[in-house]
């Protein structure tokens, strides 16, 4: 199983390597949006959505924001012109206060699983607000990654995948050594603070360096190192609570994975939940430290 596990991630980490590097803006946001499709699919199943037409549609709501969210300049253009009104261009800047909702969003998550997961675990949502906090976090993720590799650049892009990784390694053998203390028992009983130290040491290992890198390169700016290094980490904590918050979601549809589309890793879900949560605090973060690649 841990064989076919590693072959896996491997596996995937190259293609995503390999995408983030070496395609065109147009056509890696193209892909993270067929692995965003991907994981909705599987979401709607978690939420026991069973209808063709209502999967379907699912997608749709989100296939349509995606659109106009990859041709907002164009749009704005085409307003401009249309309406003869110049000035709406300025708003194309506009769309970077949408990162202010999901990353709220997540912390609550975090509160809710560290101080009531019981609560959380027995919560009664109706369907369609289970599908509209689907929509909103898998909109949030393919948003602010495709924007974090168009602003920031494939390195920053790379550097953001392999904390995400690098924690849930770190995390994951930290806690099969060390593991005795559970972080959320109800919800994920292999989740130990041992893991989590595990995944918070080697996320800071990895800030250090990267930002020493871009330092030694750029120049050293002391409080700059030390606000991505802090980002850094709490982006691990952040990513540690989107993987605990899908397995609410999982329990409540009483289902051990997300799907069986990759082996020894459940579904694609299963494989991107860390990353759902993580990426919007994360690209908050880089505005706010105003860090360029």
């Amino acid at each position: 199983m841990l064989l076919t596990r590693i072959i896996t991630a491997t596996v995937l980490a190259t293609l995503i390597a390999l995408a983030v590097f070496l395609l065109p803006l147009e056509y890696f946001s193209l892909l993270i949006a067929l692995i965003t499709l991907m994981a909705a699919w599987e979401w709607t199943n978690l939420v026991s959505i069973s209808s063709l037409y209502k999967r379907i549609l699912f997608l749709v709501a989100l296939v349509i924001p995606m659109l106009g969210l990859h041709f907002w300049t164009q749009i704005l253009e085409l307003i401009a012109t249309l309406t003869n009104w110049p000035d709406v261009r300025d708003y194309s800047g506009i769309l970077e206060w949408f990162v202010i909702a999901p990353v709220i969003f997540w912390v609550i998550v975090m509160v809710l699983i560290r101080n009531a997961p019981t609560n959380l675990l027995n919560l009664q949502l109706k369907i369609s607000y289970k599908a509209l906090i689907g929509w909103f976090i898998l909109l949030s993720a393919w948003m602010f990654l495709t924007r974090l590799r168009a602003f920031y650049g494939p390195e920053m892009t790379m550097f953001f995948l392999l904390l995400i990784w690098g924690a849930d390694v770190g995390a994951y053998f930290t806690g099969r050594k060390w593991g005795t203390t559970k972080l959320a028992p109800e919800i994920s009983p292999g989740k130990t603070v041992a893991g989590v130290r595990g995944a918070m040491v080697l996320g800071f290992l990895l800030a250090v360096a990267f930002i020493g890198y871009y330092s030694f390169r750029d120049g050293f700016v002391w409080t700059r190192i030390f606000d991505f290094v802090l980002l850094s980490l709490i982006t691990v904590m952040i990513s540690v609570y989107g993987d605990l918050f899908i397995s609410v979601v999982k329990r409540q549809g009483g289902l051990k994975d997300s799907g069986n589309t990759l082996p020894g890793h459940g579904g694609v879900l299963d494989r991107i939940d860390s990353i759902i949560a993580a990426i919007p605090l994360f690209y908050a973060g880089i505005i706010l430290i105003g860090l360029d690649s």
